[in-house]
């Protein structure tokens, strides 16, 4: 049974006194009266925990409230520590310590369920009927061979969400088209511009499923790519000579960026120039379209901010290779407590949507 030495901590705020001190007399109805055992729920099984009562019938806890069976907090306070990267023995001693007793084997066993409800409602909610950029990237997981798709979505709001996230050994034109087709199916009805990294398969998946969508090669997994082979000295540096790549006027002028960036960066760093040497052309593209959609392509601090919280919680978990649900569920954390932060628009997103009218037709964008 677990002691819930929380509401204890509680009952001493709610009275201004230490239990068994002198001012324990003092409060007539409002002393203390011994506990009441109240059954929770943690997921598929049942515990016993103690909550003080006083005289009065007057103290509720906050933690565990009235009427309530189910111990979210508890939850939380699995998840949270796990997205920390705490180990389970960790985690194990920390509830211990909070609840005052002895956490069984079968307890812990729970930190592979928790949350699971609310991620699979999550991953299942309707989405909204057009999107104008969808992002779709990859992360790999150290230590257990798998990578997490992660599927951004601009909505024709201006506003970015997370769309849903799947795990996959071999990604392929099969998984590609199972990931959009879920799209399809939670209501995607259009996508205007679909960035993607180098993934194999996926060009012709997006035909197959959404036919008018125009493909574009990553600004951002490029530039992620590219970067994970600086040292940090001269990271900034090599991140705003890239950009005169991608931000350039035209195609040429983009070559050009490229030809003086090798010059510069070549001897020490020669696979970046190769690597976007060997994509420019699937860049010709991007570059047809006005300055404003450009910019809303590759303007992906969300991503980028995203994309490093991710990093951070997945880095060397060896863990995750014999469990996928505690990958999705620290993942999904993650990403609902960053984009909480996620409040405004694109800028000057009414420009943008101006200008995707223009290039796709007013029949596919809602432009007032």
């Amino acid at each position: 049974m677990i002691q819930q030495s929380d509401s204890e901590v509680e009952m001493i705020e709610y009275l201004e006194y230490e239990k068994n001190s002198n001012d324990s007399g003092e409060n007539g109805e409002n002393n203390r009266n011994k506990h009441a055992d109240k059954t929770i729920l943690l997921e598929n099984q049942e515990t016993t925990i103690k909550i003080p009562r006083n005289c009065n019938g007057t103290f509720e806890s906050v933690i565990v409230p009235k009427h309530q069976k189910r111990l979210s907090v508890f939850n939380d306070q699995i998840i949270s520590m796990y997205s920390l990267r705490t180990s389970s023995r960790d985690i194990k001693v920390q509830l211990e310590k909070i609840y005052n007793d002895d956490i069984s084997p079968n307890l812990m066993s729970y930190v592979g369920n928790i949350a699971l409800e609310e991620v699979n409602e999550w991953q299942n909610r309707p989405l909204e009927k057009s999107y104008a950029i969808v992002y779709f990237y990859t992360l790999d997981v150290i230590g257990c061979k798998k990578s997490v798709c992660i599927v951004m979505g601009i909505n024709m709001a201006g506003r970015i969400e997370v769309l849903g996230l799947w795990i996959d050994k071999n990604e392929c034109t099969k998984f590609w088209i199972k990931v959009l087709n879920e799209l399809k199916n939670r209501g995607v009805k259009d996508i205007l511009i679909a960035c993607m990294g180098d993934l194999s398969g996926f060009s012709d998946a997006v035909r197959s499923v959404f036919p008018d969508t125009h493909v574009q090669l990553c600004i951002f997994c490029m530039v992620r790519n590219s970067t994970k082979l600086v040292s940090f000295k001269d990271l900034n540096e090599v991140s705003i000579n890239l950009k005169t790549v991608y931000s350039a006027n035209s195609a040429l002028a983009a070559r050009d960026a490229l030809e003086e960036f090798g010059k510069k960066w070549n001897h020490k760093y020669l696979m970046i120039y190769e690597s976007w040497n060997h994509h420019l052309e699937d860049l010709n593209e991007f570059f047809k379209y006005p300055i404003e959609i450009r910019r809303a392509i590759y303007s992906t601090s969300v991503v980028e901010s995203l994309n490093y919280q991710l990093w951070k919680v997945t880095e060397n978990r060896s863990v995750f290779s014999t469990d996928d649900a505690i990958m999705l569920k620290v993942i999904y954390l993650v990403i609902r407590n960053t984009s909480m932060e996620w409040t405004m628009p694109i800028m000057d997103w009414e420009q943008v949507l101006n200008q995707f009218a223009i290039e796709f037709g007013k029949e596919r964008v809602p432009f007032k």
